[in-house]
């Protein structure tokens, strides 16, 4: 199975990172700070694969921690910071297939060997972890923001929707004023630095941030 070409090309821009080979040498030297921010920056690629092989919170929680002991020892020796993403995904694979062996034979029978695994699978981990850190990006914007758009935004995402009228009673504003606040709102957002670096990256998957089309109804 090929994977796509779309987000093969965010995996080998992901390999190029600057960052990661900064916080891979600093964590290196003992830095607590870039070993956290790795943790925070991988863990959703863990917990994706995770789920790929139907591992609970417990087990996803035991593989989790067998990872990070695995590079805790791994990291001084490690060739290429740059492929740090590559061998957390294998090693995370051999730790849930280690998981499942213990469960017993039948579930060791639904274990893939960690250099058997599908291409398409391999990209859809990255996908997730990509869209988990636009999301994380989102999330930061939005608290930077005003409360009041803060407010608006939530209300305009929610599920189900809210009325407009609620809307207007509830933030004291006018129906008639629901729109152009919004689009304010949105113009202070897409001028945040994280969000205007995920602009300049590229589209989505769905080609737009996040919840972009509940604020654009």
């Amino acid at each position: 199975m090929s994977a796509n070409p779309n987000v093969s090309g965010q995996a080998n821009s992901r390999r190029d990172d600057p960052v990661v080979i900064d916080l891979v040498t600093r964590a290196r030297n003992g830095d607590r700070q870039a070993w956290d921010a790795l943790v925070e920056r991988y863990s959703p690629l863990i917990w994706a694969i995770c789920r790929g092989y139907r591992l609970g919170g417990a087990d996803a929680e035991d593989v989790g921690q067998g990872v990070w002991l695995h590079l805790v020892d791994r990291l001084a020796a490690l060739r290429d910071p740059a492929a740090l993403a590559g061998w957390l995904a294998t090693t995370t694979r051999r730790e849930c297939a280690r998981v499942l062996r213990a469960r017993g034979p039948r579930a060791a029978g639904y274990v893939l060997d960690a250099d058997d695994i599908p291409d398409g699978q391999a990209a859809m981990a990255e996908q997730e972890l990509l869209a988990a850190e636009r999301n994380a990006a989102l999330r930061e914007a939005l608290m930077r923001l005003p409360s009041c758009c803060q407010r608006l935004i939530a209300m305009l995402c929610a599920d189900p929707p809210v009325p407009y009228a609620e809307i207007s009673t509830q933030l004291g504003i006018a129906v008639g004023s629901i729109g152009p606040t919004r689009g304010r709102c949105l113009d202070k957002l897409r001028r945040d630095p994280a969000i205007a670096a995920l602009i300049n990256a590229g589209p989505s998957p769905a080609g737009q941030m996040p919840g972009q089309a509940a604020w654009q109804r």
